[in-house]
């Protein structure tokens, strides 16, 4: 059996890592794409040796653009590679244009295709990554869900319960197996931050950052908030571009903005941390896994099991509410939440358990 794996964005190569090792376990052959979709040299290149990824066999460089002109390019780009190496199955991953292109390829190709962290819905379509989650899984052969409401998104859209795989996340996985060597880090002590004396920051969805008055608001909540509790800001290239055009300066606060950073870094700063702030969907469950308050910055959620179980609170866009939650947690009320089931870390096992199971039906 030979499976492809698609990646294109950093949250990609945490997913695929866990994955490809538990195939390797199983002497399948495998091969590598990326994209090129997002590139960063800290924000990919460094993920490749602190995750054990071999490099790419195959790098489309394909690069920013347009939804539409990325999503074309690369499936322009993937087709003859799919030609070429004639895979038994296409395994893509989470929600990004490299995800949505490369399961449509493989539909005219009538190659199959696996969804890794399928099921997901914020219910929000003005979200290009709902489109995404929508069409592939209703593409997929192969759909393998993080938690339950995964499965009853699916089976309420149509999807067979065959097809359905309920396997535990494949980030919580690689957060598992590298926590120790993260805890080894020695970023706290670079940035001059004490344990449990500061918040953690990321931003980089276009609703947040695209919009400058947006930013400005934000902005000026952080620093507001920064009087209370240091925060520490690892800035996505996106949003250091539109903080730019914004030129927002803070004066006597303590928000400290720095480079993007390393996953081992960056973990070790999450773990340690007293809050995240974040726009992130994977930022939520890796909170939620490490038992650390989250305040997401949106209306909603694709992953609300970090709401209904662990430590996630959604703020919308209410910087007031935000300001109101952060006190909560440094007044010791924050939300005490709970790991979901098959968070354990064997993720990728139950995955490779499915795919050997598939391949001999």
């Amino acid at each position: 059996m030979h499976i492809l794996h698609v990646a294109g964005a950093r949250p990609n190569f945490i997913k695929v890592a866990p994955v490809m090792a538990a195939l390797a376990q199983r002497n399948i052959r495998q091969t590598l794409v990326h994209t090129g979709q997002h590139y960063d040299a800290n924000m990919s290149e460094i993920f490749f040796r602190q995750l054990g990824i071999p490099e790419p066999d195959v790098n489309l460089g394909v690069g920013s653009g347009s939804h539409a002109r990325q999503t074309a390019e690369i499936m322009i780009r993937i087709e003859p590679v799919l030609l070429e190496h004639k895979p038994d199955l296409v395994l893509v991953y989470g929600d990004v244009n490299s995800t949505v292109a490369a399961a449509l390829v493989c539909a005219k190709l009538l190659i199959p295709v696996g969804h890794v962290e399928a099921g997901l819905r914020s219910f929000d379509r003005t979200m290009p990554e709902e489109i995404n989650r929508l069409l592939t899984d209703q593409i997929a052969d192969l759909l393998f869900t993080p938690s339950d409401d995964g499965d009853e998104n699916l089976l309420r859209e149509g999807v067979a319960p065959e097809k359905i795989h309920r396997v535990g996340n494949v980030m919580i996985d690689t957060l598992v197996r590298l926590l120790p060597m993260a805890q080894r880090s020695g970023i706290l002590n670079d940035l001059g931050l004490r344990p449990q004396n500061y918040g953690l920051i990321t931003l980089h969805r276009p609703s947040n950052v695209d919009r400058l008055a947006k930013l400005h608001e934000i902005m000026t909540a952080l620093a507001d908030i920064s009087r209370e509790i240091p925060l520490v800001f690892p800035v996505h290239p996106r949003t250091r571009q539109r903080l730019q055009d914004l030129r927002f300066e803070s004066r006597d606060s303590r928000l400290r903005l720095i480079e993007p950073l390393g996953y081992l870094d960056f973990i070790a700063l999450q773990h340690q941390a007293t809050l995240v702030i974040t726009d992130s969907g994977g930022i939520q469950e890796e909170t939620t896994y490490l038992g650390v308050p989250c305040l997401t910055v949106r209306k909603n959620t694709e992953r609300p099991v970090t709401v209904t179980l662990g430590t996630n609170t959604l703020v919308g866009e209410d910087m007031d509410r935000l300001r109101d939650e952060v006190r909560r947690i440094l007044a010791g009320d924050g939300k005490q939440g709970q790991v979901p089931p098959l968070w354990d870390g064997h993720a990728a096992e139950r995955i490779a358990k499915a795919i050997v199971r598939w391949s001999r039906s």
